[in-house]
Protein backbone atom coordinates (compact mmCIF):
# COMPACT_ATOMS: atom_id res chain seq x y z
CA UNK A 1 0.00 0.00 0.00
CA UNK A 2 0.97 3.91 -0.79
CA UNK A 3 1.89 5.61 2.22
CA UNK A 4 2.77 9.02 2.32
CA UNK A 5 4.48 10.65 5.81
CA UNK A 6 3.99 14.03 7.11
CA UNK A 7 7.76 15.12 5.16
CA UNK A 8 6.68 14.28 2.13
CA UNK A 9 3.22 16.19 2.59
CA UNK A 10 5.06 19.15 3.14
CA UNK A 11 7.40 18.61 0.62
CA UNK A 12 4.01 18.42 -1.40
CA UNK A 13 2.11 21.62 -0.19
CA UNK A 14 5.43 23.64 -0.53
CA UNK A 15 5.37 22.99 -4.16
CA UNK A 16 2.09 24.13 -3.95
CA UNK A 17 3.04 27.60 -2.70
CA UNK A 18 5.98 27.45 -5.36
CA UNK A 19 3.70 28.05 -8.34
CA UNK A 20 4.98 31.43 -9.15
CA UNK A 21 8.12 30.29 -9.85
CA UNK A 22 9.94 29.28 -12.58
CA UNK A 23 8.53 26.31 -14.61
CA UNK A 24 12.37 24.16 -13.97
CA UNK A 25 11.66 24.54 -10.24
CA UNK A 26 8.78 21.83 -10.53
CA UNK A 27 10.30 18.85 -11.52
CA UNK A 28 10.16 17.34 -8.25
CA UNK A 29 7.00 18.98 -7.38
CA UNK A 30 5.30 17.69 -10.25
CA UNK A 31 6.47 14.28 -9.41
CA UNK A 32 5.02 14.43 -5.93
CA UNK A 33 1.83 16.17 -6.81
CA UNK A 34 1.36 13.14 -9.19
CA UNK A 35 2.05 10.20 -6.67
CA UNK A 36 -0.25 12.19 -3.97
CA UNK A 37 -3.16 12.20 -6.56
CA UNK A 38 -2.55 8.72 -7.99
CA UNK A 39 -2.77 7.87 -3.95
CA UNK A 40 -5.80 9.59 -2.88
CA UNK A 41 -7.77 7.78 -6.73
CA UNK A 42 -5.90 4.58 -5.69
CA UNK A 43 -8.05 5.34 -2.23
CA UNK A 44 -11.52 6.60 -3.69
CA UNK A 45 -11.44 3.16 -5.76
CA UNK A 46 -10.74 0.90 -2.72
CA UNK A 47 -13.54 3.03 -0.53
CA UNK A 48 -16.11 2.49 -3.37
CA UNK A 49 -15.66 -1.34 -3.42
CA UNK A 50 -17.86 -3.41 -2.10
CA UNK A 51 -16.80 -6.22 0.49
CA UNK A 52 -16.44 -9.35 -0.65
CA UNK A 53 -18.06 -10.82 2.52
CA UNK A 54 -21.44 -10.11 2.32
CA UNK A 55 -23.93 -11.18 4.93
CA UNK A 56 -27.84 -10.75 4.15
CA UNK A 57 -30.12 -11.35 6.73
CA UNK A 58 -33.73 -12.33 6.70
CA UNK A 59 -36.05 -10.99 9.26
CA UNK A 60 -38.06 -14.37 8.55
CA UNK A 61 -37.58 -18.06 9.23
CA UNK A 62 -35.80 -20.40 7.28
CA UNK A 63 -37.73 -22.22 4.05
CA UNK A 64 -40.24 -18.76 3.19
CA UNK A 65 -39.90 -17.13 0.40
CA UNK A 66 -37.75 -14.58 1.10
CA UNK A 67 -35.25 -17.22 2.10
CA UNK A 68 -35.40 -19.12 -0.52
CA UNK A 69 -34.98 -15.58 -2.45
CA UNK A 70 -31.92 -15.06 -0.79
CA UNK A 71 -30.50 -18.18 -0.68
CA UNK A 72 -30.84 -18.02 -4.84
CA UNK A 73 -29.76 -14.74 -5.27
CA UNK A 74 -26.59 -15.55 -2.80
CA UNK A 75 -25.56 -18.57 -4.70
CA UNK A 76 -25.64 -16.74 -8.28
CA UNK A 77 -23.75 -13.33 -7.27
CA UNK A 78 -21.24 -15.44 -5.61
CA UNK A 79 -20.35 -17.64 -8.65
CA UNK A 80 -20.76 -14.46 -10.97
CA UNK A 81 -18.96 -11.76 -8.83
CA UNK A 82 -16.26 -14.26 -6.93
CA UNK A 83 -18.03 -12.47 -3.58
CA UNK A 84 -18.78 -14.49 -0.53
CA UNK A 85 -22.33 -14.01 0.45
CA UNK A 86 -24.37 -15.72 3.02
CA UNK A 87 -27.55 -16.10 4.43
CA UNK A 88 -28.78 -15.68 8.04
CA UNK A 89 -32.45 -15.96 9.17
CA UNK A 90 -33.09 -13.56 11.83
CA UNK A 91 -37.17 -13.90 12.72
CA UNK A 92 -39.20 -12.80 15.60
CA UNK A 93 -41.12 -9.62 16.62
CA UNK A 94 -42.91 -9.25 13.16
CA UNK A 95 -39.68 -8.61 10.97
CA UNK A 96 -38.36 -6.07 13.69
CA UNK A 97 -35.77 -7.81 15.42
CA UNK A 98 -33.48 -8.48 12.34
CA UNK A 99 -34.53 -4.99 10.71
CA UNK A 100 -33.06 -3.33 14.23
CA UNK A 101 -30.14 -5.26 13.88
CA UNK A 102 -29.11 -4.06 10.22
CA UNK A 103 -30.09 -0.66 10.92
CA UNK A 104 -27.40 -0.64 13.40
CA UNK A 105 -24.79 -2.28 11.54
CA UNK A 106 -21.55 -0.74 10.14
CA UNK A 107 -22.31 0.98 7.21
CA UNK A 108 -19.57 -0.50 4.42
CA UNK A 109 -22.50 -2.76 2.89
CA UNK A 110 -21.03 -6.16 4.48
CA UNK A 111 -24.81 -6.45 6.60
CA UNK A 112 -28.17 -6.24 4.27
CA UNK A 113 -31.30 -6.81 4.88
CA UNK A 114 -33.89 -8.97 2.71
CA UNK A 115 -37.21 -7.64 3.42
CA UNK A 116 -40.71 -7.62 2.62
CA UNK A 117 -44.15 -4.87 3.35
CA UNK A 118 -43.45 -5.63 6.86
CA UNK A 119 -40.30 -3.22 6.88
CA UNK A 120 -43.30 -0.39 6.01
CA UNK A 121 -46.43 -1.37 7.89
CA UNK A 122 -44.60 -1.73 11.47
CA UNK A 123 -43.95 1.72 11.80
CA UNK A 124 -47.24 2.30 11.34
CA UNK A 125 -48.81 -0.07 14.09
CA UNK A 126 -46.36 -0.08 16.72
CA UNK A 127 -43.07 2.31 18.02
CA UNK A 128 -39.87 0.79 16.29
CA UNK A 129 -35.88 1.52 17.03
CA UNK A 130 -35.47 2.32 12.93
CA UNK A 131 -37.00 5.15 10.52
CA UNK A 132 -38.25 3.18 7.63
CA UNK A 133 -37.35 6.06 5.15
CA UNK A 134 -34.38 7.34 6.58
CA UNK A 135 -32.32 4.43 8.28
CA UNK A 136 -31.97 2.63 5.42
CA UNK A 137 -30.24 2.56 1.97
CA UNK A 138 -32.35 0.71 -0.82
CA UNK A 139 -30.51 -1.38 -2.75
CA UNK A 140 -32.87 -3.25 -5.19
CA UNK A 141 -36.38 -4.47 -4.92
CA UNK A 142 -35.88 -7.74 -6.49
CA UNK A 143 -39.70 -9.58 -6.99
CA UNK A 144 -42.83 -8.71 -6.87
CA UNK A 145 -45.94 -10.34 -5.58
CA UNK A 146 -49.10 -10.09 -7.26
CA UNK A 147 -52.32 -10.35 -4.26
CA UNK A 148 -55.50 -11.69 -5.08
CA UNK A 149 -58.84 -11.83 -3.78
CA UNK A 150 -59.89 -15.55 -4.45
CA UNK A 151 -63.09 -17.86 -3.61
CA UNK A 152 -63.78 -21.80 -3.49
CA UNK A 153 -64.89 -22.78 -7.28
CA UNK A 154 -68.32 -23.89 -5.80
CA UNK A 155 -68.74 -20.06 -4.69
CA UNK A 156 -71.47 -18.14 -6.30
CA UNK A 157 -69.64 -15.09 -6.98
CA UNK A 158 -68.08 -14.49 -10.12
CA UNK A 159 -66.68 -11.43 -10.30
CA UNK A 160 -65.41 -8.67 -7.77
CA UNK A 161 -68.48 -7.06 -7.97
CA UNK A 162 -70.63 -9.90 -7.20
CA UNK A 163 -68.88 -10.12 -4.18
CA UNK A 164 -68.86 -6.77 -2.76
CA UNK A 165 -72.47 -5.82 -3.71
CA UNK A 166 -73.11 -9.56 -1.21
CA UNK A 167 -71.13 -7.54 1.28
CA UNK A 168 -73.35 -4.10 0.50
CA UNK A 169 -76.55 -5.94 0.72
CA UNK A 170 -75.57 -7.67 4.10
CA UNK A 171 -73.43 -5.39 5.95
CA UNK A 172 -70.96 -7.77 8.43
CA UNK A 173 -71.73 -10.62 6.87
CA UNK A 174 -69.20 -11.93 4.18
CA UNK A 175 -66.01 -13.28 6.04
CA UNK A 176 -63.10 -12.67 4.43
CA UNK A 177 -60.13 -14.25 5.56
CA UNK A 178 -55.81 -13.16 5.31
CA UNK A 179 -52.49 -14.45 6.13
CA UNK A 180 -53.04 -12.16 9.77
CA UNK A 181 -53.78 -8.56 10.89
CA UNK A 182 -51.05 -5.96 9.35
CA UNK A 183 -49.72 -8.27 6.66
CA UNK A 184 -50.05 -7.29 3.33
CA UNK A 185 -52.56 -8.83 2.30
CA UNK A 186 -54.78 -7.82 5.04
CA UNK A 187 -53.76 -4.09 4.39
CA UNK A 188 -54.69 -4.38 0.48
CA UNK A 189 -58.11 -5.79 2.24
CA UNK A 190 -58.82 -2.82 4.23
CA UNK A 191 -57.74 -0.54 1.70
CA UNK A 192 -60.50 -2.65 -0.77
CA UNK A 193 -63.04 -2.47 1.68
CA UNK A 194 -62.13 1.56 1.90
CA UNK A 195 -62.24 2.15 -1.58
CA UNK A 196 -65.75 0.42 -1.80
CA UNK A 197 -67.45 1.25 1.17
CA UNK A 198 -68.56 -2.25 2.18
CA UNK A 199 -69.11 -3.69 6.30
CA UNK A 200 -67.05 -7.18 5.96
CA UNK A 201 -66.08 -9.29 8.92
CA UNK A 202 -61.54 -9.79 8.76
CA UNK A 203 -61.05 -13.11 9.92
CA UNK A 204 -57.17 -13.45 10.51
CA UNK A 205 -55.13 -16.67 10.19
CA UNK A 206 -51.53 -17.49 10.80
CA UNK A 207 -50.66 -17.31 7.56
CA UNK A 208 -52.11 -18.13 4.42
CA UNK A 209 -52.12 -21.80 4.14
CA UNK A 210 -54.60 -22.07 6.75
CA UNK A 211 -56.98 -19.50 5.59
CA UNK A 212 -57.34 -21.13 2.53
CA UNK A 213 -57.97 -24.22 4.35
CA UNK A 214 -60.65 -22.32 5.68
CA UNK A 215 -61.91 -21.49 2.61
CA UNK A 216 -62.15 -24.38 1.21
CA UNK A 217 -63.92 -25.57 3.78
CA UNK A 218 -66.26 -23.04 3.93
CA UNK A 219 -65.47 -21.59 6.87
CA UNK A 220 -64.89 -18.11 5.23
CA UNK A 221 -66.20 -16.81 1.91
CA UNK A 222 -63.08 -15.16 0.55
CA UNK A 223 -59.26 -14.80 1.02
CA UNK A 224 -57.25 -12.64 0.13
CA UNK A 225 -53.41 -14.09 -0.95
CA UNK A 226 -50.82 -13.89 -2.44
CA UNK A 227 -49.98 -16.14 -5.85
CA UNK A 228 -47.24 -18.17 -4.94
CA UNK A 229 -49.78 -19.29 -2.15
CA UNK A 230 -52.55 -20.32 -3.72
CA UNK A 231 -51.28 -20.48 -7.14
CA UNK A 232 -51.58 -24.99 -7.51
CA UNK A 233 -55.04 -24.21 -5.75
CA UNK A 234 -55.93 -21.98 -8.92
CA UNK A 235 -54.60 -24.07 -11.12
CA UNK A 236 -56.34 -27.41 -10.11
CA UNK A 237 -59.74 -25.59 -10.36
CA UNK A 238 -60.47 -25.64 -6.52
CA UNK A 239 -60.14 -21.92 -6.19
CA UNK A 240 -61.31 -19.17 -8.40
CA UNK A 241 -59.08 -16.05 -8.80
CA UNK A 242 -61.88 -12.79 -8.98
CA UNK A 243 -59.19 -9.87 -8.99
CA UNK A 244 -55.56 -8.84 -8.71
CA UNK A 245 -54.40 -5.89 -6.69
CA UNK A 246 -51.45 -4.32 -8.87
CA UNK A 247 -52.14 -1.89 -12.14
CA UNK A 248 -51.33 -4.37 -14.27
CA UNK A 249 -52.92 -8.08 -14.55
CA UNK A 250 -50.86 -11.00 -13.96
CA UNK A 251 -49.18 -12.55 -16.61
CA UNK A 252 -50.07 -15.93 -15.16
CA UNK A 253 -53.61 -15.10 -14.91
CA UNK A 254 -53.99 -12.69 -18.14
CA UNK A 255 -58.17 -13.50 -17.60
CA UNK A 256 -58.35 -12.41 -14.51
CA UNK A 257 -58.89 -8.43 -14.34
CA UNK A 258 -57.57 -6.18 -12.18
CA UNK A 259 -59.06 -4.13 -9.00
CA UNK A 260 -58.87 -0.91 -11.05
CA UNK A 261 -60.69 -2.54 -14.19
CA UNK A 262 -63.12 -3.75 -11.60
CA UNK A 263 -64.42 0.14 -10.78
CA UNK A 264 -61.39 1.16 -8.53
CA UNK A 265 -58.80 2.95 -10.40
CA UNK A 266 -56.65 4.15 -7.46
CA UNK A 267 -56.25 0.71 -6.24
CA UNK A 268 -52.84 -1.01 -6.31
CA UNK A 269 -51.99 -3.38 -4.03
CA UNK A 270 -49.11 -5.93 -3.92
CA UNK A 271 -46.16 -7.76 -1.87
CA UNK A 272 -42.54 -8.01 -2.76
CA UNK A 273 -39.02 -8.54 -1.45
CA UNK A 274 -36.38 -6.33 -1.82
CA UNK A 275 -32.80 -5.42 -0.87
CA UNK A 276 -31.74 -2.70 1.60
CA UNK A 277 -28.42 -1.58 3.11
CA UNK A 278 -27.49 0.46 6.17
CA UNK A 279 -28.05 4.37 5.98
CA UNK A 280 -24.99 6.14 5.16
CA UNK A 281 -23.39 3.09 2.97
CA UNK A 282 -20.86 4.99 0.27
CA UNK A 283 -22.16 5.31 -2.85
CA UNK A 284 -19.71 3.67 -4.78
CA UNK A 285 -20.34 0.80 -2.52
CA UNK A 286 -24.23 0.76 -2.94
CA UNK A 287 -23.63 1.28 -7.34
CA UNK A 288 -21.78 -1.94 -7.00
CA UNK A 289 -24.54 -3.77 -4.61
CA UNK A 290 -27.22 -2.81 -6.75
CA UNK A 291 -25.20 -4.08 -10.24
CA UNK A 292 -24.42 -7.15 -8.48
CA UNK A 293 -28.55 -7.57 -7.77
CA UNK A 294 -29.70 -6.13 -10.64
CA UNK A 295 -27.52 -8.68 -13.24
CA UNK A 296 -28.49 -11.92 -11.01
CA UNK A 297 -31.79 -11.08 -10.71
CA UNK A 298 -31.72 -10.73 -14.69
CA UNK A 299 -29.75 -13.71 -15.07
CA UNK A 300 -31.33 -16.35 -16.77
CA UNK A 301 -30.18 -19.20 -13.87
CA UNK A 302 -32.26 -16.75 -11.05
CA UNK A 303 -34.94 -16.17 -13.99
CA UNK A 304 -35.57 -20.31 -14.14
CA UNK A 305 -35.49 -21.18 -10.43
CA UNK A 306 -37.71 -18.39 -9.28
CA UNK A 307 -40.12 -19.87 -12.61
CA UNK A 308 -39.69 -23.19 -10.43
CA UNK A 309 -41.54 -20.69 -7.53
CA UNK A 310 -44.24 -19.18 -9.78
CA UNK A 311 -42.33 -16.01 -9.43
CA UNK A 312 -40.75 -13.70 -12.06
CA UNK A 313 -38.38 -11.49 -11.23
CA UNK A 314 -39.14 -7.38 -11.30
CA UNK A 315 -35.77 -5.92 -10.26
CA UNK A 316 -36.01 -2.01 -9.38
CA UNK A 317 -32.48 -0.16 -7.38
CA UNK A 318 -31.80 2.64 -6.46
CA UNK A 319 -34.10 5.47 -7.17
CA UNK A 320 -36.83 3.51 -8.70
CA UNK A 321 -36.87 1.15 -4.99
CA UNK A 322 -36.56 4.09 -3.39
CA UNK A 323 -39.83 6.13 -4.93
CA UNK A 324 -41.70 2.75 -4.34
CA UNK A 325 -40.88 3.12 -0.69
CA UNK A 326 -42.31 6.03 -0.23
CA UNK A 327 -45.23 5.38 -2.03
CA UNK A 328 -46.06 1.97 -0.73
CA UNK A 329 -45.43 3.42 2.76
CA UNK A 330 -47.72 6.47 2.42
CA UNK A 331 -50.22 4.45 0.97
CA UNK A 332 -50.24 1.74 3.91
CA UNK A 333 -50.23 5.06 6.52
CA UNK A 334 -53.53 6.04 5.11
CA UNK A 335 -55.06 2.65 5.17
CA UNK A 336 -53.95 2.07 8.36
CA UNK A 337 -54.86 4.79 10.02
CA UNK A 338 -58.74 4.56 7.99
CA UNK A 339 -58.83 1.14 9.43
CA UNK A 340 -57.72 2.07 12.72
CA UNK A 341 -55.29 -0.65 12.86
CA UNK A 342 -53.70 -1.59 16.12
CA UNK A 343 -50.69 -3.69 17.60
CA UNK A 344 -52.01 -6.95 18.43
Amino acid sequence: MLNIGRSSIARIWKCIRARRRPVLAFSACGFLTTLSAVFLTFADTAAAQSPKSIRIIVPLSAGGGADILARILAEQINRAQGATIVVENRPGAGTAIATDYVARSAPDGSTLLMTNPAFIINPHIRPQNYDAMTSFAPVCNIVSFPLFVVVAANSPYRTLADLLDAARAKPGSLTFASAGPATASHIALETLRLAAKVDVTYVPFAGTAPAVTALLGGHVMAVYADYTSVAEQLKSGALRALSVGSLKRFSGLPDVPTAAESGYPDYDQESWNGVLAPAKTPGGVLNELRSWFLSAGQSPEVKEKLAAQDIVPTVACGAEFSAMLKRQYEQYGRAIQAANLKAQ
